[in-house]
């Protein structure tokens, strides 16, 4: 088992702009974070007023899904990273209800991920892991 560390969360903040039919683009707030609990993702978080159901909505994805998508399309499923023109990031969330598409600013993300590969480098996330904890609660949860 690993020691804790007093940083093991990064949470950064960042503008994402709403891109809808209109052709004007609301700037909504949102915040990334990454943990090293859960070291192969990270979230994206919209606080309650920025959504339409008025409540928090978090997007759990892979680091390495978000990574890729800086430099070419990538994602398959509810979650999708792509470049899009100049410093901006576009990340399509697909759900039931619809699809919502935000840009965000590269360079923030860029920023994010450099953080985040101090905290746990790439490759290295198996280490993070408390494999013997996770098991023992599925256990417990199967009694």
């Amino acid at each position: 088992m690993r020691e804790q560390d007093l940083s093991t969360v990064i949470e950064q903040a960042v503008e994402a702009r709403l891109v809808a039919s209109a052709p004007r683009m609301e700037v909504v707030p949102a915040v990334l974070r990454y943990d090293c609990d859960d070291p192969y993702a990270v979230r994206m978080v919209f606080p309650a007023p920025a959504t339409l159901e008025g409540v928090e909505v978090a997007w759990e994805f892979s680091r390495e899904l978000l990574a890729a998508g800086l430099d070419a399309p990538s994602g398959t499923g509810d979650v999708r990273v792509r470049p899009f023109g100049h410093d901006r990031t576009g990340v399509e969330f697909h759900a039931v209800e619809g699809v919502a598409m935000v840009h965000v600013r590269t360079t923030d993300v860029r920023r994010f991920l450099r953080r985040s590969r101090q905290l746990v480098p790439l490759g290295c996330e198996y280490l993070f892991l408390d494999l013997d904890h996770d098991l023992a609660e599925l256990l417990r949860d199967a009694y």
